[in-house]
């Protein structure tokens, strides 16, 4: 899923990947419509598994404030009307999910966007943030693992 949810610079809401064209990306619009639209290699694409929110220590994976969010709000939308919550409202609400976020470098915008995200998400029945995580780094230790196991068998030979 962090792999094929996209968001496009400069266009609201996220997208999902569909197939690669010629020198494009057919992406489908997480909306009501589900319409399909080329995505160009002008266009700055950026997959949510590559997003981090900042924080007093180190940055976190979207994908983890995804995760709190879902369990704050019990899987359901978000409680909060980001269009209409002034900033103070908003940071306010975002410090229940990532205590340690960083009030200086995470802007009002940003919450916006990430609880915009989340309720998409939500909307379309992606609820599924961390486990697919661990099933892709699942997969890529077995990857990991078996060149080494090629390599044993030919000194052996």
């Amino acid at each position: 899923m962090q792999q094929t949810i996209l968001a496009i610079s400069g266009k609201p809401g996220l997208y999902k990947l569909v197939s690669r064209g010629n020198g494009n990306l057919i992406v489908e619009i997480l909306d009501a419509t589900h319409r399909r639209m080329p995505a160009f290699g002008t266009d700055r694409i950026t997959s949510l598994s590559d997003i981090a929110m900042f924080t007093d220590t180190d940055d976190v994976p979207l994908m983890d404030v995804l995760e709190n969010l879902k369990q704050l709000e019990q899987g359901k939308k978000s409680s909060v009307d980001f269009k209409k919550a002034c900033g103070d409202e908003l940071r306010e609400y975002f410090s229940k999910v990532l205590p340690n976020f960083d009030r200086e470098r995470v802007h009002s915008s940003d919450i916006k966007k990430l609880i915009q995200w989340y309720n998409i998400l939500i909307e379309n029945g992606i609820t599924d943030f961390k486990e697919e995580e661990k099933a892709e780094e699942k997969a890529e230790e077995k990857t990991e693992e078996e060149p080494k196991a090629e390599s044993k068998k030919s000194k052996k030979a």
